[in-house]
């Protein structure tokens, strides 16, 4: 392309200054006007080859006639980034470019002419530049993608849609530059023709142009697309191209068809969950998608339901198993039909083919199968107490096996009393011990035993049968007496008496209602107690006199059931007599009397406890007392006057001085004691009292002497010194002789009154303990 041509600008601003300063000559001071400078947009190609700078306009103030100026230009390019892109001549005003620009990465800029004087000063008003890249076709279309996924049925009619193609070119797409058209190259494969597929040549849709897609045939098919700018002109335009992958989805076009029209197999009967026959197919659709899981179907030949059909899921194929056994005597082969069909139904318009129908022939195979018994379990009745040898039944099994020639032998497997015992051969059951109904291996009446049939075939088969036996009672089990222990009154009152029934093991009608009575041996039975009916299976044992010592007595009672013929038993029932309350309960002293003790013997015990409550009851008291007195005696003592330092409380009476010097001879065997001495080997006690006759201790006198005491203790030492009978014959002393009495007169007959005046205040300086003295004894009037 040609250059632009420069654009020489001008102004000339004298004449329009001069009429704006004659139109505000009113105004203060002279203002210069500005007035604004119009250049229209420069065009500049990108990509151009220079050479560089390269002028683009020229701007020119007329005020550089009269003064110097000096322009600039401000703005993106020129002093922002990018910089210097623009240039120009500070003196002269051209404006350069100064490299080749690209639309593409900038489409436009816009700057600003600056006019000031030599002293920085505006002289001009700001002028706008614009500059507008022009675009050149520099760019090809571009596919975001190289290859592109799409699908479309197989089957679809001519128009449908398939996929959407898209190229992208940089260049202004308001301009051929950037328009971009769209065409097939090529398509692979070319079946069933080469050109299955167009393409919208401004959007990018592809669409089928034949039918006749197959995805049995094709599956896939590879178009190369190509995109051109320039509005598809291949002459000028830049082209690229993509590669479109288009899948042909599958539809149930195709039913499954079966290999053969028959197939067999063989099951054993009385087998379960086992495949006897296998089923193929073949089917052109995609593999493992509904449109090709087969699914089977038996239409006849199996009305009960003996067999399935199960699927594989990675073969297609079907397996024909068992679900319910067969039996070789009943059915010894099976003709089955079976259908197959897709998981997904047919496409509209496809056809079942004949094939997806085949027979199938199912063969029974005989084994050995186990003997059983025709009626399991099998119940018969018999009395109890059938005598060992007695034949019940026949207990006998059947073999299904119709078509082999075996025998069966029997054999006992559970007997839990060992009762029975079976005849290996008729299976005929006989007892071998007397029946109880009452032994703890019948339950309900019933005695359960279970026999085991084993035939002789190959290999052998066993079956197992269980006899049931009810048990009819007969009346073989005495009644015992209910309770055994029980008390009642010393005393006969109108409600005392013991309730007393009966136990039985049979059942009706050998129990209740049961007979009560005494024996008439031994006579106190009767003449003591006595027996009254309340119902059938209760009566009333009570005394039969006014009273009757406490103690426990054996009342022996006879009782008989109902059956036939009756059954008696002679029991004993312990009864405690004892003495009663008003509530009629036995005391605790009659408790303890009908144990057996007198009356003597509870009338001590009692004591005996009375005796120990009490001195556990003082000694408790006297343990609180003393702590009270303890506690109350710190209360009151005043720390400043406690005497306890001063005065000393003796509480001991020693023996004296004269008491310090020990005979230690008294604690020796004294030669006297020959008659202990004498005793034959064994135990001999020392500590025990001598029997020989005392010795005598002087009197004391009745008008003693200080002189006199003292012989007569002397002489009462000697004779407790020779006297073989004195201590230590025991570890206590007991001084229990008191004298004849003292020769001092009562102390009552002291006068506690002071005959003459005495002064007792000083009794209050002794401390709190002489306080109570001294207000006694002290001044004070009286009362």
């Amino acid at each position: 392309p040609k250059p632009t041509s420069l654009i020489t600008i001008k102004t000339s601003l004298t004449t329009r200054l001069m009429s704006k300063y004659l139109s505000h000559k009113r105004m203060e001071g002279l203002r210069r006007q500005k007035r604004d400078w119009v250049i229209p947009p420069v065009n500049v190609p990108e990509n151009s080859r220079g050479p560089f700078p390269q002028m683009l306009v020229s701007i020119r103030s007329d005020q550089d006639r009269n003064i110097s100026i000096r322009y600039s230009i401000t703005g993106v390019g020129a002093d922002q980034p990018p910089n210097e892109v623009f240039s120009i001549d500070p003196v002269a005003g051209k404006m350069f470019v100064t490299k080749p620009l690209d639309r593409e990465r900038r489409s436009s800029y816009h700057l600003r002419a600056h006019a000031v004087n030599m002293n920085g000063e505006r002289v001009e008003s700001p002028i706008d530049l614009y500059i507008y890249v022009i675009d050149m076709n520099d760019n090809r279309p571009e596919f975001k993608n190289q290859v592109y996924n799409g699908s479309v049925d197989e089957g679809s009619k001519p128009g449908t849609f398939v996929m959407h193609l898209a190229a992208f070119d940089h260049d202004d797409n308001t301009t051929a530059n950037g328009m971009v058209r769209y065409r097939i190259l090529s398509q692979t494969p070319h079946s069933p023709i080469p050109n299955m597929f167009t393409i919208n040549s401004e959007t990018g849709d592809i669409v089928t142009v034949a039918a006749g897609l197959d995805r049995e045939k094709v599956s896939q098919y590879s178009i190369i697309v190509q995109a051109t700018d320039m509005e598809g002109n291949l002459n000028f335009g830049l082209s690229n191209t993509a590669t479109a992958i288009i899948s042909v989805t599958d539809i149930n076009d195709n039913p499954p068809e079966l290999t053969s029209r028959t197939f067999s197999g063989e099951v054993p009967e009385n087998r379960i969950n086992v495949a006897v026959a296998n089923l193929t197919v073949i089917d052109r659709d995609q593999p493992r998608s509904p449109n090709w899981n087969a699914v089977y179907r038996i239409i006849s030949g199996d009305p009960i339901g003996h067999f399935t059909i199960i699927t594989d899921p990675h073969t297609n194929d079907g397996m024909v198993t068992v679900v319910k056994p067969v039996d070789f005597e009943q059915n010894r082969a099976f003709m089955l039909t079976v259908v197959v069909n897709n998981q997904a139904p047919l496409a509209s318009g496809i056809q079942s083919s004949l094939q997806s129908t085949s027979g199938v022939t199912i063969s029974v195979v005989d084994v050995n199968e186990p003997p059983f018994f025709p009626t399991n379990p099998k119940s018969i009745r018999f009395e109890e107490g059938v005598p060992a040898g007695t034949s019940l039944t026949t207990f006998s099994a059947s073999d299904p096996d119709r078509f082999m020639q075996q025998s069966i032998r029997y054999s006992k497997l559970a007997d839990p009393a060992e009762w029975l015992s079976i005849n290996t051969t008729n299976g005929q059951i006989v007892t071998t011990a007397t029946l109880d109904r009452e032994s703890i291996y019948v339950k309900n009446n019933i005695y359960e035993a279970t026999f085991l049939a084993v035939d002789n075939g190959s290999p052998m088969a066993s079956g197992t049968g269980t006899l049931q036996i009810y048990l009819i009672d007969v009346n073989d089990n005495a009644p015992s007496l209910l309770p055994r222990e029980s008390q009642i009154c010393e005393r006969i009152n109108r409600n005392a008496g013991i309730n007393i029934t009966a136990a039985d093991s049979d059942t009706d009608p050998n129990v209740g209602p049961f007979v009560f009575e005494l024996p008439t041996f031994p006579a106190s039975i009767r003449r003591n107690w006595t027996v009254s009916r309340l119902n059938g299976d209760y009566a009333r044992l009570s005394l039969r006199i006014q009273y009757l010592e406490p103690r426990v007595y054996e009342v022996p009672v006879i009782v008989s059931d109902s059956g036939n013929p009756p059954l008696s038993n002679r029991s004993i029932i312990k009864v405690k007599v004892c003495p009663c309350d008003e509530n009629g309960d036995c005391t605790l002293v009659g408790a303890v009397a009908a144990a057996g003790l007198g009356t003597g013997a509870i009338i001590a015990i009692l004591i005996c406890i009375i005796i120990l409550l009490s001195m556990v009851l003082v000694f408790v008291v006297w343990m609180k007392r003393r702590e009270k007195e303890r506690q109350t005696k710190q209360l009151l003592i005043d720390p400043e006057d406690d005497v306890r330092d001063n005065i000393l409380k003796y509480d001991e009476e020693g023996g004296g001085e004269e008491d310090q010097d020990y005979d230690l001879s008294q604690l020796q065997q004294p030669d006297s004691l020959e008659h202990i001495i004498s005793k034959p080997l064994g135990v001999r006690r020392v500590d025990e009292r001598p029997i020989i006759p005392e010795s005598q201790y002087p009197i004391r006198p009745a008008v003693p002497h200080p002189g006199d005491i003292g012989d007569f203790i002397n002489e009462g030492l000697r004779a407790a010194d020779n006297d073989p009978t004195a201590p230590p014959y025991d570890s206590l002393l007991v001084f229990d002789y008191e004298g004849s009495g003292s020769t001092a007169g009562s102390v009552s007959s002291l006068n506690s009154s002071s005959t003459g005046d005495q002064d007792y205040d000083y009794l209050n300086d002794w401390g709190p303990r002489f306080k109570k003295l001294a207000d006694m004894y002290g001044g004070g009037e009286d009362d």
